[in-house]
């Protein structure tokens, strides 16, 4: 495979537990449109509101970290682990913070063996920093490449995660029991190309995903034998990455330059997009949600495509969260 290729489109971003979840929290501190902050190295794919924190928490590509950022704009490394390779997609849920693990080729911490063969979800008690639980996904499906990209979770506590080098979408039970909810070529994508990235936990019990490469979006019906069928009604989001949903509006990264607003309609058989917001946004990535307002970290990810063999090479510090407009 060309990894230049499959790294373009890392991952993430964030499902709500529930579509009417707009995050609200009345002590949350009152973010500006744009919040600039220095992390060494950071190049953070993954983000997430964390309110016994009042921050956002990130995540680390190149470190295999997780850090916070504050109303001001001062990032601070929250915690590590030697087993964490490439941090993704993070959530946050019932005070913990769910964290998706891979390894690439530019990760500090991959190996040989590692890399590209790496899928799993390690979660963290946020009043301890500690880990809770290590599950591994890539050992459901032994013989395949894989790459961690993002998580969903429900109102009951169970976790989505997506997996971009293979059409495949894990469950993993609120006790932390793995399964394969789907493994469909409906799901893959041509060798060399970035397969299933960003996805969401539809209160009616569906999940909507979104294909980084062709820009497509599924809705997997958990009532309905995880029937996959493709949303439709709109030009596809190219270069789909993270994902949140407020009510029955899902805002979607695409093109590493924008986020784009798209309304469901017939429980997401079809859906129709109502804005785009352009100002603002390079080499985006993911997005979360405080007190109804979608905010999208700039992780330079660009520079992640451009680096496979050349780590060295990933050198920045200076990373943004924009607001939608």
């Amino acid at each position: 495979m060309k990894n230049s290729i499959m790294l373009m489109g890392i991952v993430g971003v964030l499902g709500l537990n529930s579509c009417k979840n707009n995050g609200t929290d009345v002590n949350a501190p009152a973010f500006a449109e744009r919040t600039s902050f220095t992390a060494s190295r950071q190049y953070p794919e993954g983000i997430a509101y964390a309110p016994t924190l009042n921050k956002f928490v990130v995540t680390s590509l190149t470190q295999g970290k997780v850090g916070t950022v504050d109303v001001n704009g001062t990032y601070a490394d929250l915690f590590s682990d030697p087993q964490l390779i490439s941090t993704q997609g993070i959530k946050v849920f019932n005070g913990k913070v769910y964290v998706c693990n891979a390894a690439q080729g530019i990760a500090d911490k991959t190996t040989a063996a590692a890399t590209m063969k790496t899928a799993g979800l390690f979660v963290y008690d946020l009043s301890t920093n500690q880990i809770t639980r290590r599950t591994d996904l890539a050992a459901l499906l032994p013989n395949a490449q894989h790459l961690a990209n993002d998580v969903a979770i429900d109102a009951q506590g169970v976790a989505y995660v997506t997996d971009s080098f293979s059409p495949v979408i894990y469950r993993v039970a609120a006790d932390g029991t793995p399964t394969i909810l789907v493994n469909n070529p409906t799901l893959g994508v041509a060798s060399g190309q970035f397969g299933l990235n960003g996805i969401v936990a539809h209160p009616n019990n569906y999940l909507i995903v979104v294909i980084a490469s062709t820009g497509k979006l599924y809705k997997i019906d958990l009532a309905n034998s995880n029937a996959i069928t493709e949303v439709t009604g709109f030009a596809p989001v190219t270069g789909g990455d993270g994902m949140v949903l407020i009510n029955d509006d899902l805002y979607v990264v695409n093109n590493r330059n924008q986020v784009t607003q798209l309304r469901g309609a017939n429980n997401w058989a079809t859906a129709s997009v109502i804005k785009t917001d352009a100002v603002g946004y390079d080499q985006a990535t993911t997005n979360t949600v405080v007190n109804g307002q979608v905010y999208t970290v700039n992780a330079r990810i660009g520079e992640i495509g451009a680096a496979a063999g050349n780590p060295a090479s990933l050198t920045s510090s200076a990373y943004s969260i924009q607001r939608f407009k």
